[in-house]
């Protein structure tokens, strides 16, 4: 529960408010401020008076959004005016810059003329790529966003109206799906025919409803032909020819509830006089027109939707505005058309089929998602959204006619929207595009866990890989099914070492590799049955390209077999973990953390070797720093010797290489203290790939740098084996199977082309 206080020490505590503006280019030095200002800015100054479409290309223009309000209709508070309606344009700007990387000024406009706001929103045009109208009351804003889309050659979309619309118009589609009912003929009564309440039923009707089915009420009663009490033209159009005139008579049969007006509206024998399998979109804030509970007691077959995070179908209209403004911009439309809408609508609709990631799934308490009458809109921080509506809607914006700058490679603007996620995504969408080029299999010995089988359905349908699952076909049919998950049989395989043929060829080779090694062949014989050594046979064998396992089991369970049965790499004498480190704005490497205890001075320098040419392999320079808690000797101690010496030894291995020790962290990660204490050092930039002495303290520093940080660890990557074999823990998620898998494969290029 949110306390009064908690809310007001949010807004107040530090700098005041919610948002800032931060510079986007460097303006650190002289040169800096020249070029940002004068006399550098005159440049693109004429550029743009040459042609104005430069702005685009100069300015921030291009990624800005207006959110303009007079404070009239503010959330459920009323016409509280337009200053105190700041907060909330604030928190508007948050949400767009936080799920969309958008940017947002927002502007409260402190007058009630309709006129007033028209001029005052044109004459900011040059200013901005697109206008958010925000929190005015209607009909006023009606009027508004019609007079400013004839005059404007930008967006213009008030929120309050089409976001509810396209988020509901998402949950009709699906819920009518689920009940087997059809849209064109299902009867939708309205409660509520406001700013939101007109444009679910302009959307609704867009979507195949019927106006014929669809009624609206409002204070006054069911709006009917020829009412003249609280009448206008939006609501003229929707009004039906009926003698009803009350919500309790409109309600008995029909199929659709469609709720935007105040708490406690729908009561129970109203519910229970709808058609078979109702669907209630009580969407009243904060307190919807009939409660969740209320409703499913009512009667068992309701499908229920409200505005309230605390319960199932959550209609949140921030599944909207930021993605819909994001498609808009990056094409450059000249306007927000019906088309966009409904492909917004349809895009949403679409992904709550999708398997529900592991990071949606915790941050909604962690029960299974999915795709079924608790569960008929994406949630709001499902991070696919962003990836799903904005390209439909950019593709609407195109098919339309009013993109002005069509995207012409849709995959090339998919990967720029998951940099916008993160810097890890763009990597990983690295990897993956890498993968998908060519066809690798990849065996996973735990192929009954349900991560596993939830992985491969994402590995199949984005064409990574081929996944070898192994274990019991009953049982992997069955967590299949639960699951509700439909991969074709030409796209992977399912091998019981039990019983499987190849089992048999694998014996003989197993039992000849380790028979001098404490294996008798009885041992062999029950071995090569155990999943993780029947995979590792595989890999051996040729038969898969690389394994992935250890997701129910310890590291050394997966990597003793990995060694036994496929070996290091020629010349390697000592394999090695690394993860890559990501953060905003620079990604880091750093081993050992999972394998080497405590390597001595010649096995240190061998993990630096293997995690350059790993770094190399990833077209990065590495730059590399040697950690210890001495500087350059400053400290004379047996461990920090063993640094000294292990980077002694690469160089005379590696002359080639940038590398830089002993060392601390921080003089590892600050040019200027190694430029004015320590001049002579290689590293004249901060080290992008750090060395740990031993594994506690890898280990240590990988997982402070993921939980206080801030960074997003990838990895373990096993580095030395002779073929692919990546490690995965008890704490790995669906996704971090998806991107190790990605990585295998790369891998396994990579050693292909090596051959």
């Amino acid at each position: 529960m949110i306390r009064k206080q908690d809310a007001l020490d949010y807004h107040q505590t530090g700098r005041p408010g919610k948002i800032e503006v931060i510079a986007s280019k460097p303006c650190a030095t002289q040169r800096d401020l020249s070029l940002a200002y004068t006399p550098g800015v005159a440049d693109p100054c004429l550029e743009i008076e040459k042609n104005p479409l430069d702005a685009y290309k100069y300015t921030a223009k291009g990624n800005l959004v207006a959110v303009v309000s007079n404070g009239t209709a503010v959330l459920g508070l009323g016409n509280i005016g337009s200053l105190a309606g700041k907060p909330v344009m604030e928190g508007k700007g948050v949400l767009f810059k936080r799920f969309a990387d958008v940017d947002v000024f927002d502007i409260e406009l402190n007058t009630e003329n309709s006129d007033e706001i028209i001029k005052a929103v044109k004459l900011l045009e040059p200013t901005f790529g697109g206008i958010n109208l925000e929190d005015i009351k209607a009909p006023e804003c009606f009027y508004i966003e019609e007079e400013l889309k004839k005059i404007m050659s930008i967006p213009v979309f008030h929120d309050d109206q089409h976001g509810t619309a396209i988020i509901s118009g998402a949950a009709l589609i699906n819920a009518v799906e689920i009940v087997n009912k059809k849209i064109s003929e299902i009867k939708v009564v309205f409660s509520g025919a406001g700013s939101a309440g007109i444009a679910c039923a302009k959307l609704y009707e867009s979507l195949g409803v019927k106006r014929e089915n669809i009624v609206l009420v409002d204070t006054k009663g069911v709006v009917y032909k020829g009412r003249k009490e609280g009448m206008n033209k939006y609501k003229e159009y929707f009004a039906s020819d009926t003698k009803m005139r009350t919500l309790a008579d409109v309600m008995k049969g029909a199929d659709v509830f469609c709720g935007v007006s105040k708490k406690g509206l729908v009561t129970k024998d109203m519910v229970r006089s709808m058609a078979n399998d109702p669907v209630l979109f009580a969407m009243a804030n904060p307190d919807p027109e009939i409660t969740y509970d209320d409703a499913k007691s009512a009667r068992d077959d309701v499908i229920i939707a409200t505005g309230r995070s605390d319960y199932p179908n959550q209609v949140n209209n921030v599944l909207g505005f930021p993605f819909i403004f994001r498609g808009a911009l990056d094409v450059r439309a000249s306007t927000i058309n019906d088309e966009m809408k409904i492909a917004a609508s349809h895009a949403l609709a679409q992904l709550a089929k999708e398997d529900v990631p592991d990071s949606v799934i915790r941050a909604y308490g962690g029960n299974r998602i999915e795709f079924g009458r608790e569960y008929i809109i994406p949630k709001p921080f499902d991070p696919r959204v962003l990836l799903w509506e904005a390209p439909a809607v950019a593709k609407a914006a195109m098919d339309s006619g009013v993109a002005q700058n069509p995207i012409k490679d849709f995959e090339a603007y998919k990967d720029s929207l998951e940099a916008r996620l993160g810097k890890s995504r763009e990597i990983m969408r690295f990897f993956i595009h890498q993968a998908q080029k060519t066809h690798k299999k990849i065996v996973f010995p735990e192929g009954e866990e349900k991560s596993i089988l939830r992985a491969a359905q994402i590995i199949t349908d984005e064409k990574i890989a081929t996944p070898i699952l192994l274990g019991n076909k009953k049982v992997i049919q069955k967590n299949l099914d639960e699951l509700g998950l439909s991969i074709e049989a030409d796209d992977f395989e399912i091998l019981d070492p039990r019983s499987s043929k190849k089992s048999e060829k694998y014996l003989e080779d197993f039992y000849n590799l380790r028979q001098r090694k404490g294996i008798t062949y009885f041992d062999a014989k029950r071995l090569i049955k155990t999943p993780n050594i029947y995979g590792m046979m595989m890999v051996r064998m040729g038969d898969a390209d690389g394994l992935i396992s250890g997701l129910t089991q310890h590291y050394p369970d997966t990597v003793k077999p990995a060694l036994q049965i496929i070996g290091k790499d020629e010349g390697v004498r000592n394999i090695a973990g690394m993860y890559m480190m990501v953060f905003k704005n620079q990604r880091i490497f750093i081993a050992d953390p999972t394998v080497n205890i405590n390597p001595d001075a010649e096995e240190l320098a061998e993990i630096t070797m293997l995690v350059a040419d790993k770094v190399k392999q990833l077209n990065i320079e590495p730059r590399i720093a040697m950690l210890s808690f001495s500087n350059f000797g400053s400290t004379r101690h047996p461990l920090s010797a063993k640094v000294r010496t292990a980077t002694e030894i690469v160089r005379e291995k590696r002359p080639n290489l940038i590398i830089e020790g002993e060392m601390m962290a921080d003089t590892a990660m600050n040019p200027d203290m190694m430029k004015e204490y320590f001049p002579f050092s290689n590293l004249k930039e901060k080290a992008n790939t750090l060395i740990c002495p031993d594994l506690t303290s890898a280990n240590i520093a990988y997982k402070l740098l993921t939980y206080l940080g801030g960074a997003v660890a990838i990895g373990p990557i096993l580095l030395g084996i002779k073929k692919p074999v990546y490690l995965l823990g008890p704490g790995n998620y669906v996704e971090d199977i998806v991107n190790i898998t990605a990585m295998a494969v790369f891998e396994a290029q990579r050693k292909n082309n090596v051959k």
